[in-house]
């Protein structure tokens, strides 16, 4: 993944500005709490916290040393958040414009050099950035922002002020409708912050062209971080009957038909989301080797696999794609969501021919690749299939992994090969 560490601004030299972040309040962590902060975690709870030596304001900027009162960084605070401190660097800094603009283009030299030919990319990756409760989108000349920590909230016209000088978009727009802000105090904001823009756009992903809404689609508008992992699936796909469950857009679909597919058939639940992938099939000339079905992918899944007695299930496809949503959104949710991929698995096992390929996704951080994987040989075993791994997938390298925080690396796929 993206190697490198985050090289923060130097500190400012102003003797008024040392004499500010000495006087800013100090949270002290409780003995055994700040290794994971000094090896790179952001995140300091409120059960690290052994006391604050002043009054803290809420969004507000604190230094954070550990019990014997060393310095291990500065961050914001927020009493109301189970994560009382997001830590933006180990050391002193303000955290200014000119402190914005830097950070970002630390994060977009990263991006040029390992997606040098993209124009649509994450640009900004909250704590694999170093920017806790920040992301930034770059959707050709759109930029998305969504913001979930009360420290950035409070420095959003900062933020702005800096991508327009670093990017001059035709416009920004705000996608912060996630749930996880109530959390900090927030509520939700959706709509356009700077310049003009209706929310449509075609968003160009390794040479195929996506319309995209991105004032109300998923997440900030597309799954950036499967950019790479379009293509790379799309190498399976030469002459195939390509099946792409959970299709959304038709990002992996239409990268299978560019790629010589014999036919696609792509099922989503949401009909709005197919008909635009059917558009976007149209858009790109593969219209004539894709079809598509807005379904419960689970029930077509089901009843494509159902047989009477003593009637064999003749599997016709080549290629199965699956990439869910999360099915899981904590840790006490997980076994329900083993469960639910092993569904789809056995179901989509038994469609696929011998010698055939299953490209398959989680994305969910606490299911992590060895589980997800047992799952699946699972599902292999009580289907009585042997299966090969012939690919191994992450997310994007516009999605950086830091591995001390682990909440970065949340996606993972596989592909299998049909031995028998």
């Amino acid at each position: 993944m993206i190697r490198g560490e985050f090289i923060p601004p130097a500190p400012a030299r102003d003797p008024t500005v040392y004499k500010t972040m000495e006087s800013l309040p100090t949270v002290i962590l409780k003995p055994g709490e700040a290794d994971r902060i000094v090896a790179g975690h952001p995140w300091v709870y409120h059960g690290a916290i052994l006391r604050l030596t002043a009054q803290a304001g809420d969004g507000e900027m604190v230094q954070v040393k550990d019990h014997r009162q060393r310095l291990i960084g500065t961050g914001f605070y927020n009493s109301r958040s189970k994560i009382n401190v997001r830590v933006l660097a180990p050391e002193r800094v303000e955290v200014d414009a000119a402190f914005f603009e830097q950070c970002i283009r630390t994060a977009l030299t990263l991006r040029q050099r390992h997606l040098p030919g993209a124009t649509s990319f994450r640009v900004v990756n909250a704590e694999s950035d170093f920017l806790s409760g920040l992301i930034v989108d770059k959707y050709e000349d759109v930029l998305a922002i969504q913001i979930s920590a009360l420290g950035m909230e409070k420095r959003k016209d900062r933020i702005v002020a800096a991508l327009q000088k670093i990017f001059s978009p035709r416009a920004i727009i705000e996608r912060s409708d996630v749930a996880s802000r109530q959390f900090e105090g927030m509520t939700e904001a959706n709509g356009v912050i700077a310049g003009e823009f209706s929310g449509r756009l075609t968003v160009n992903l390794n040479g195929l062209g996506f319309e995209t809404n991105l004032l109300g689609g998923h997440k900030t508008g597309m799954y950036l971080d499967q950019q790479t992992n379009y293509q790379a699936v799309s190498e399976f796909a030469k002459g195939a009957q390509v099946l792409d469950c959970f299709s959304f857009l038709g990002g992996f679909g239409l990268h299978a038909a560019r790629a010589g597919a014999a036919q696609v058939h792509l099922l989503d639940q949401s009909a709005e989301a197919v008909k635009a992938a059917l558009r976007n099939a149209g858009a790109n000339g593969l219209q004539r080797q894709i079809t598509a079905e807005a379904v419960n992918v689970f029930d077509w899944l089901k009843a494509n696999t159902t047989t009477k007695p003593h009637e064999k299930l003749l599997p016709k496809f080549n290629l199965i794609i699956l990439d869910p949503p999360s099915f899981t959104r904590n840790r006490a949710s997980v076994p329900d969501a083993l469960r639910g991929y092993k569904e789809i698995h056995v179901r989509a096992l038994k469609l696929l021919q011998p010698g055939g390929v299953l490209a398959t996704f989680c994305c969910s951080h606490h299911v992590n690749s060895q589980l997800f994987q047992d799952t699946i040989l699972s599902a292999a075993y009580d289907t009585r299939k042997v299966l090969r791994r012939v690919a191994t997938y992450w997310q994007s390298l516009d999605h950086p992994i830091i591995p001390m925080i682990p909440e970065t690396e949340y996606l993972k796929g596989f592909a299998f090969e049909l031995v028998r």
